[in-house]
């Protein structure tokens, strides 16, 4: 019954936003409040449908009810509790339905804090939003069924694939979906503000929030998926520039251009035009996002296998929405009235030049994501474009980028002094030739040019920091005067350094790993030795042991540094008997923000373990650099000026006899 339940509210939310996405526009055409209000109650109507709806095959994975076929292929009384939920968005149908379920939520907060909107453009992306709504609600229930039932229900289930059972899958889907959903509200206030023809500062002021809400969501759904990969795979790498990793990439550079681009336009009036593609484009990237994994086109380890059907469903939904939103811009966009003027060298001069770095990065990694499944379709030759173009195609565009970003907000609005902000970073200028020299000086191998790759990072950091002393004068004003000033900044400015500041960490532990890192690949007996680094792991024996729906072959390792004992590592294989499938658990000893990473094979006859051995210089600062930009996200998405939305433009004073002869509004 929970079931049909579930399945009837799926299909009473697609009836809702139906309606959500006629009424309102009717409503703007014949210019009726009452249609018009109609969207916020229908989106708060539609989110409660869809939350029921996943509700309630939540609990059908809870109460393990076999007789449903997704629960059934996807579940096992023997997993533990946290895996029988996470279950629940761990295969394709259930996945679907967290996607819908996260886009009737973005659509209930516009709906419920969305109050100081103009009523047209409200109505309109509430409008808009439902639409999207629609058709993957339809998507669902014409091909991704999750509450099909199975006439003769098994007494278990076949379990969840082994390789997402890991409390990754807990955070790292639902976070990737909040990011990839997120951008659908700055797509529907897009086409919104297209269709009525009016944009100004006001505009983004609006849109900006939801933007940095699905930024910081995006950035923590990727770091997160990496390091899932890190270490559950057991190849010991954090990006492989697969496809699908390339999929949530490029919404994540349009995204951080779309955040670049609303704040010169928030504050200047100026790329109104350019800001509206980069709207559309961040949430079009994501739903081509969603179509490379669910297309069955990709053959990855994040990819579902799905039937033909699905592929075209969703490419006709691609179609309809990216195809129909760039014909709405090229139509509507000419009309726009265009912003204020500004001089090369300034601020948004410098936003500009991050946009064309940031979309000319996204690009490249779409071309080389693309061109093998074109090429394919043409004439049917496969071919491999992998981390050698990216990593040859993508760097070279990121390090100007890198060295430009300190200069941008330390540049003036309009017009800049590009000489005295290159004065202002002459200390950190200074600091990142001394990082250089010191990584000539102490590594004595590697890269020739990793040591200028941390000079850069370095640079980016300092840079940051510069940004708070120069905007609390702490080198030049008293102490107390200077903390004021430092507790009076805006806090969207603490956002920016410490985002610009996590960059640059990033930037860091990546030259680092990539440069300096060292691997081993060998067999090893009982009481032999592997030595890596500055450590030495001796390889004790084999231990079995028994978990809830697995069998483990663990390896014990003892790890010293000369005669000094470390710790010990446990790496293992990990067989599920009901998939009758295995996986390789990693083990990890972290040492400062270095680690030692160590995966096994299976054992072989004479005793002996295939052993894969990694030391990872600093690579824990990937993901501490992602932490300060969600940290820093989180900043500025807090700033009162986001939370209170746009001022409502002041009217001009008129004299009484005058404001007498106007007409009524």
């Amino acid at each position: 019954m929970i079931a049909e339940l579930g399945h009837y509210a799926l299909m009473l939310a697609l009836g809702i936003a139906l309606i959500q996405g006629t009424m309102p526009i009717i409503g703007t055409r014949t210019n009726d409040p009452l249609l018009m209000n109609m969207a916020p109650a229908a989106a708060l109507a539609q989110f409660a449908c869809v939350a029921l709806a996943f509700l309630a095959l939540a609990e059908c994975y809870v109460a393990s009810d076999f007789s449903v076929l997704n629960v059934y292929e996807n579940s096992n009384t023997t997993m533990p509790l946290i895996y029988r939920l996470t279950s629940v968005w761990g295969n394709h149908e259930g996945s679907m339905m967290l996607w819908v379920s996260i886009l009737a939520f973005f659509g209930a907060l516009v709906a419920l804090f969305g109050g100081n909107l103009p009523l047209t453009l409200r109505a309109n992306a509430l409008a808009v939003q439902a639409w999207i709504a629609a058709a993957f609600e339809l998507f669902i229930l014409a091909t991704s069924n999750p509450f099909l039932r199975i006439a003769n229900a098994p007494f278990e289930g076949r379990d969840l694939n082994p390789i997402l059972q890991d409390p990754g899958l807990a955070f790292h889907p639902p976070m990737l979906y909040l990011g990839y959903v997120g951008f659908s509200i700055a797509f529907s206030f897009a086409i919104a503000a297209l269709l009525e023809g009016r944009i100004d500062a006001a505009w983004a002021r609006w849109v900006r929030p939801w933007v940095l809400v699905a930024w910081i969501c995006l950035t923590l759904g990727i770091a997160g998926g990496s390091y899932w990969s890190y270490y559950e795979l057991g190849w010991g790498g954090f990006w492989f520039w697969d496809p699908v990793e390339n999929a949530s990439l490029m919404p994540w550079l349009a995204g951080t251009a779309l955040l670049h681009s609303a704040v010169v336009m928030e504050k200047r009036e100026a790329l109104k035009v350019w800001t509206i593609l980069l709207a559309i484009l961040a949430f079009s990237l994501s739903l081509m996002g969603t179509f490379l994994v669910r297309s069955g086109v990709l053959t990855s380890v994040h990819a579902f296998a799905t039937d033909p059907r699905r592929g075209v469903f969703i490419l006709a939904i691609l179609v309809v929405f990216i195809g129909g939103a760039l014909s709405l811009y090229a139509w509507r966009a000419p009309l726009l009235k265009q912003g204020g003027l500004f001089a090369p060298i300034s601020r948004e001069g410098a936003l500009v030049f991050n946009n064309l770095f940031l979309v000319t990065a996204c690009a490249t990694v779409l071309i080389g994501t693309l061109y093998p499944l074109a090429l394919e379709s043409l004439n049917g030759d496969k071919i491999s474009v992998g981390p050698p173009f990216f990593n040859s195609t993508f760097g070279p565009l990121f390090i100007p980028l890198m060295i430009a970003m300190p200069f941008g907000p330390l540049m003036g609005w309009k017009r800049g002094d590009l000489l005295g902000a290159a004065q202002r970073l002459l200390a950190a200028a200074v600091l990142a030739a001394v990082a250089v020299a010191a990584a000539f000086a102490i590594t004595r191998g590697g890269p020739a040019l990793a040591p200028f790759g941390v000079g850069v990072a370095v640079f980016v950091m300092a840079g940051a920091v510069t940004d708070i002393v120069e905007r609390t004068m702490i080198l030049r004003l008293p102490p107390r005067t200077a903390l004021m000033r430092a507790v009076g900044l805006p806090r969207s400015a603490w956002g920016t350094a410490f985002a610009h500041f996590g960059i640059g960490v990033t930037l860091l532990g990546i030259v680092a790993v990539t440069a300096w890192g060292s691997e081993r690949i060998a067999e090893v007996k009982q009481g032999g030795s592997l030595t890596i680094a500055h450590y030495r792991l001796t390889f004790d024996g084999i231990l079995n042991r028994a978990g809830s729906n697995y069998q483990d072959v663990v390896g014990h390792f003892t790890v010293r540094r000369g005669d000094e004992l470390v710790g010990v590592m446990e790496p293992s294989r990990r067989t599920f008997p009901d998939r009758d499938m295995a996986t390789t658990e990693a083990a990890l000893m972290t040492r400062g923000v270095s680690q030692i990473y160590i995966s096994i094979g299976d054992p072989n006859k004479d005793g002996s373990i295939p052993v894969r051995l990694y030391f990872k210089p600093q690579v824990l600062l990937i993901w501490l650099g992602a932490g300060f930009m969600f940290f820093g996200g989180a900043l500025s998405l807090s700033d009162r000026r986001l939370r209170i939305g746009a001022p409502r433009p002041a009217k001009a004073k008129q004299p009484k006899a005058q404001a007498a002869l106007q007409p009524a509004e």
